[in-house]
């Protein structure tokens, strides 16, 4: 039988500066229905000809939302960072008018608790996620990169350097000496699902691991 194919959601993203373009664009590489709303024509015009639809509208003007049908929409992406009354009256005014998961970036932890507080799904703290990013990679140049689950957990990709190169996984007893618990292996494109066989590494291999940043920081100070 054949594989159903995963239906594309609709997306609508306020805020056409450099972040909301660049969550729209991508959305849209991926296949997906992009509505991109700014109240500036001349970005809104920018971004007409890669986007399905671009609307020039002030996204905390509930009327104009319903008019446009963003009520319509899967999810709603409030892009808009600086200026706290137009983020959270576009927050409050995409949840009037219907859309069950809006996201929106915040530029400050009151901005954050607000947000929160008009039922906002998701909030995003742009330039704090990013450096958090940077610094990890840079603190230990073997992590490739990593994703924050929450609560304290992360799930971490490790390049297996030269001296690893040859060791069986299921002898290094992560879980026992560090909490860790390995995913996967990717060997260049390919991930390698671990189902109790065991498993040699090689040189530049990528483990991924998941457990706590600190259990995560003692390994790899290790390697």
């Amino acid at each position: 039988m054949a594989k159903e194919r995963r239906r594309s959601r609709t997306f609508a993203v306020i805020g056409l500066g450099t972040f909301g373009a660049t969550i729209a664009k991508e959305l849209t590489r991926f296949g997906n229905h992009v509505l991109g709303i700014d109240k500036d024509g001349a970005v809104v015009n920018r971004y007409a000809d890669e986007l399905a639809r671009t609307v020039i509208a002030d996204g905390g003007n509930e009327d104009v939302l319903r008019e446009i049908g963003l009520g319509e929409y899967d999810v709603a992406v409030i892009a808009i960072g600086q200026d706290l009354e137009a983020s959270i009256l576009s927050a409050l005014s995409a949840k009037l008018v219907g859309v069950e998961h809006v996201w929106a970036k915040a530029s400050s932890r009151m901005h954050h608790r607000i947000l929160s507080k008009i039922g906002v799904e998701r909030v995003i703290h742009a330039e704090a996620e990013m450096g958090r990013h940077a610094a990890q990679m840079l603190n230990n140049p073997m992590v490739g990169d990593y994703v924050s689950l929450g609560n304290g957990y992360h799930v971490v990709n490790v390049v297996v350097p030269e001296r690893m190169a040859g060791s069986v996984l299921s002898e290094m007893n992560l879980e026992d000496r560090f909490s860790l618990v390995p995913l996967g292996i990717m060997h260049g494109s390919e991930i390698k699902a671990l189902q109790g066989q065991p498993c040699t590494l090689s040189e530049g291999d990528r483990l991924i691991l998941l457990g706590k940043r600190a259990n995560l920081r003692a390994f790899a100070e290790t390697i």
